[in-house]
């Protein structure tokens, strides 16, 4: 059994949280989620859900990854040998959102490049489906295959492998040291010309000013559990592989709260810097911000660059808006990467370097599809089922089985041992009741929904094959990677053995 690593320095163990943490989510999902849920009024569930779902469940799984030192897999085995599929359906989500997840890194990646330029030209939107993603008809035909994103795809994978294949310290503590100081400095940057453009302090206003009228509504509140729980990278196997590399004597409880802070605090950020962009373009044209507000994709490679386009610096903003944007999105990737091969090496015994080639290789082979012309269709239906399904329901599997079914007074004692502020009762009550109801009624409605409507609109062939399907497969394989007869598992044994001899 090789030995473990462990990070160089707290701070670089808290960098490579945050730079997990603060992702693609945090720049094009949080403004609109507040925008849309009561402005300024929308921070109080937030803030609610932060304190009382967030702060708890992160504490819970650096707590779990410290104590049991192991990814996913070996932590829950380790609890229970019935369990361990649990972990392995969680690595396998990951590895599925590393396979679209580096596509949209592809894209930010080429935009930086375009932004020196202006090269989406006057009209972003044809642009980016017709000229740069040349969309196909519908997710059922590929199309041709987009040679600059399949590059941008390549070198993408290839920092991640970097990242991955030279270790905890001399890899990924190292690009997050350099990787998250960057991105702060970016967006303050950003932030500091974008407030004197005319019209910035009114998208503010449409962005902070509360609707408490909004507060009475029950889906604003499960929008803020949700926001809090998918941008935290909590609940499918991250957080539990990069707290396995914590030193004995690590503080859990300051670090977990430090982490949340640092990326909820981005968040706030990232909805200044969007929200006075939005007001500057909504003032050019003469029209409510709510006529220009968007989110996800669209807001980022298509109202951005339009918005881009009429301002004074436009190389300046475009340069420091989607280097932000290639920056978190990297910073994530690698951590998605690392709690898949941390799983491969403790399930095989496989070398690091070995393991990183092994996943690397085979995400980016399968990364392919989401190249092609039909690659934006892919990516929705996966990107939703994943989100709504995989994640909500790993995370919830394994909140209810560590608080209900485990001795949660031994993990709390471990947590207490080395942290600098205890967690007691308030904690155990949000573990074992307050995380697990905001996940269940985000996963009961996302499931009313999709039993209700097909997901925007796609035909119920296309959810099914990628969507109902692959979840399923993902099931399937997660059981059978605990299979104590696993013949990969052999055959890697044998391959290892050979290169000793």
């Amino acid at each position: 059994m090789q030995n473990r690593e462990t990070w160089g320095s707290r701070a670089g163990f808290i960098l490579a949280a945050v730079g997990s943490a603060i992702g693609l989510g945090n720049i094009w999902r949080f403004p609109y989620m507040a925008y849309e849920n009561g402005g300024g009024a929308f921070l109080l569930p937030y803030f609610i859900a932060m304190l009382a779902a967030g702060i708890p469940f992160m504490i819970l799984e650096f707590g779990l990854g410290h104590k049991f030192k192991g990814s996913a897999p070996k932590i829950f085995s380790t609890i229970s040998s019935k369990m361990e599929w649990l972990g392995w359906f969680q690595v396998i989500v990951c590895f599925i959102i590393a396979t679209y997840y580096v596509a949209v890194i592809g894209w930010s990646m080429q935009y930086f490049l375009l932004s020196f330029t202006q090269g989406w030209g006057a009209t972003p939107s044809d642009f980016f489906f017709k000229d740069f993603l040349g969309l196909s008809s519908g997710p059922m035909n590929l199309g041709e295959l987009q040679m600059p994103i399949f590059l941008a795809v390549v070198v993408a994978w290839g920092v991640a492998y970097f990242a991955i294949f030279t270790g905890i310290r001399g890899g990924i503590e190292r690009l997050n040291k350099i990787f998250m100081p960057l991105l702060f400095l970016m967006v303050l940057v950003f932030i500091g010309f974008g407030m004197t453009l005319e019209g910035a302090s009114e998208g503010l206003q449409w962005l902070f000013k509360p609707d408490f009228a909004a507060l009475a509504q029950p889906k604003v509140w499960t929008a803020a559990a949700g926001q809090i729980f998918f941008s935290l990278s909590i609940g499918f196997a991250i957080m539990l592989a990069y707290s396995s590399y914590l030193p004995k004597d690590s503080d859990i409880s300051n670090n977990a709260t430090m982490t949340v802070f640092i990326n909820c605090g981005f968040s706030m950020l990232a909805g200044v810097m969007i929200f006075s962009v939005l007001g500057y373009m909504a003032a050019q044209k003469g029209v409510p911000v709510s006529e220009v507000v968007s989110s996800g994709v669209g807001l980022a490679f298509i109202t951005l660059p339009t918005a881009i386009n009429m301002m004074p610096m436009p190389v300046l903003f475009g340069v420091l808006f989607f280097l932000a944007l290639t920056i978190a999105g990297l910073s994530s990737m690698i951590s998605i990467v690392e709690a898949i091969v941390s799983a491969v090496m403790d399930k095989l015994n496989m070398p690091r370097k070995q393991a990183s080639t092994l996943i690397c290789g085979l995400g980016f082979i399968i990364s392919v599809v989401y190249t092609t012309g039909g690659g934006l269709y892919l990516l929705d239906i996966v990107d939703h089922f994943i989100n709504n399904y995989g994640i909500l329901v790993g995370g919830l599997i394994e909140i209810c089985f560590v608080a209900w079914f485990c001795k949660l007074d031994m993990i709390q004692k471990h947590i207490n041992a080395t942290s600098e502020f205890a967690v007691g009762n308030l904690w155990k009550l949000c573990i074992m009741a307050v995380a697990p109801f905001g996940l269940a009624v985000n996963l009961v409605i996302a499931l009313y929904e999709d039993l209700t409507v097909h997901y925007s609109g796609y035909d119920f062939s296309a959810l099914l094959m990628f969507g109902w399907l692959m979840l399923a497969a993902a099931l399937v394989l997660a059981l059978a990677m605990t299979c104590k007869q696993c013949a990969f598992k052999e055959c890697v044994s044998a391959n290892n053995d050979f290169r000793r001899k």
